[in-house]
């Protein structure tokens, strides 16, 4: 069965890529690899990162796969934290990164997966898997680190089992005659959607860009047929205008699975009205990777329910292998339809911080993960999230959520993004902030969203400040980095 695809070429097939995984299995053990040691992928997307990625648990290594936008400053960090023996690199990033490798003295092999020695290790005998216990680490994941350095998430060979059968059962089936497409970093949770269509034969395919392009999705959807794909929010909205344009073919697209960032009710709606019942949304962290909650495409589809609206902007209910609980500090659930902290216990969090046990005792307390969102229940169970803990606005001791800001100000339709922020005021502690990024063509101001504000929420919590910007800073995730729109502000 055909399994690796770049582009439209057939990169290999099942037989080849467990050769290949093989192979290199039985060269990183020849190399002195032993179970448990860290294996470091620093590349972008291709068909070797998933060849690797096999390769790496034959051997009975730790996967830590590096987000490749990072600066290699910070990728020296996470080799060195994580102790990595091997480091598996494509030639465009693993340059800018060699001047930061010296000095580390447990990695002891580098391999440029485009170079002849990648080549021969792909020639060498084939080893058979190493066995590893199901609570054994199997992918060490750094999280962003947007306060200090980075934490390694431990994710264990049963973590990634139970969040792998869970697609199945609240995500989406997977027959060998689907497409699993990899337009987001295979670093993060477009890789790990990987597992289960490895699992069911699916074939894989890797843009020849290596990246996101809307009409190479479509381009590569109609050909391979019955794709399936992990998109940010803002690469949904891309798809969406691509898919609005004349002629544009939507059946090829299979499923999308939307997450990690807010995906709004505005936003949805267009995109089921432009492209059909596609669409699945997931909520999930790297310390309970793509598995808190899920909203069905059932759900999503079922407009004469009565509390349709609030639905579609929740984020679904419990997935099949969690517990979820909104919660006070305590740890202790509150009522339905009161806010809290959002909780998770389950088989797919994680072991813990690498190296860190304040960070694990803070985090995991009683087999709950407190994951620093704040959200809340309502009685048949569907979590609608506020905001991170972090991006709670107090102004003048009330309590703002900016999603919920944000929501209304995307009802009007010359508003195509917005991020709510507080920024600092001598009197009330914080205000209210919009950046506000107008469709192009239209033309909205301040005065008019006052309006809009003022007819749905309370006034004290509409923006006082509305900034009219070109675009919004996002990371290569597509997330609103909101970190920096609070720097503008506290800069002046």
């Amino acid at each position: 069965s055909p399994a690796l695809f770049l582009g439209r070429t057939l990169h290999c097939d099942y037989g080849e890529l467990a050769r290949r995984a093989g192979a290199i299995g039985a060269a990183l053990i020849r190399e002195g690899m032993e179970p448990g040691d860290r294996a470091a992928l620093f590349m972008t997307n291709r068909p070797q990162f998933l060849e690797v990625l096999f390769s790496a648990w034959y051997a009975g290594l730790a996967v830590v796969p590096v987000n490749a936008k990072l600066h290699p400053k910070e990728v020296r960090y996470i080799l060195e934290n994580s102790g990595a023996r091997a480091l598996f690199v494509s030639r465009d990033v693993g340059n800018a990164l060699e001047p930061q490798l010296s000095g580390l003295e447990s990695l002891s092999l580098i391999v440029d997966v485009e170079s002849a020695g990648y080549g021969d290790m792909l020639d060498a005998p084939a080893a058979e898997p190493v066995h590893r216990a199901p609570d054994d680490l199997a992918w060490l994941f750094y999280t962003s680190g947007t306060t200090g350095q980075p934490k390694g998430v431990m994710q264990t060979h049963r973590n990634l089992l139970a969040m792998t059968l869970t697609y199945f059962a609240d995500v989406d089936t997977v027959s060998r005659d689907d497409t699993a497409l990899y337009a987001a970093p295979m670093s993060h949770g477009a890789g790990m959607y990987a597992f289960p269509h490895v699992l069911a034969g699916a074939r894989h395919v890797v843009p020849e860009s290596g990246g996101f392009e809307a009409r190479e999705v479509f381009e590569l959807a109609n050909h391979h047929g019955n794709v399936s794909m992990f998109a940010a929010p803002t690469m949904v909205k891309r798809l969406v205008d691509f898919a609005s344009e004349p002629g544009v073919d939507c059946s090829g697209i299979k499923t999308i699975v939307y997450g990690g960032g807010p995906m709004y009710a505005e936003d949805i709606r267009r995109a089921m009205d432009v492209m059909g019942p596609r669409f699945v949304q997931i909520y999930g962290q790297g310390e309970s990777p793509m598995t808190i909650t899920a909203l069905s495409r059932a759900h999503l589809l079922d407009s004469s329910h009565p509390r349709h609206a609030e639905r579609i902007a929740s984020v679904g209910v419990a997935q099949s292998c969690v517990e979820v609980r909104v919660a006070d500090e305590d740890g202790h659930p509150v009522p339905p339809g009161t806010t809290g902290e959002v909780l998770v216990r389950g088989d797919t969090v994680m072991k813990g911080y690498w190296r860190n046990e304040a960070a694990t005792e803070k985090t995991i307390r009683d087999g709950w993960l407190f994951t620093g969102d704040v959200g809340r229940l309502d009685g048949d169970g569907f979590l609608t999230l506020m905001d991170r803990s972090k991006d709670l606005i107090i102004s003048g001791g009330a309590n703002i959520y900016p999603r919920e800001v944000e929501e209304v100000l995307l009802r009007h339709p010359a508003v195509h993004e917005v991020s709510v922020v507080g920024g600092p005021h001598p009197e009330w502690g914080e205000e209210v902030v919009a950046f506000v990024v107008v469709r192009p063509g239209s033309t909205v101001d301040g005065g008019q969203l006052d309006a809009l504000c003022l007819d749905a929420i309370a006034r004290f919590k509409r923006p006082r400040v509305y900034r009219f910007v070109d675009a919004l800073p996002k990371n290569n995730y597509g997330k609103v980095l909101k970190t920096e729109l609070r720097a503008l502000l506290q800069s002046g």
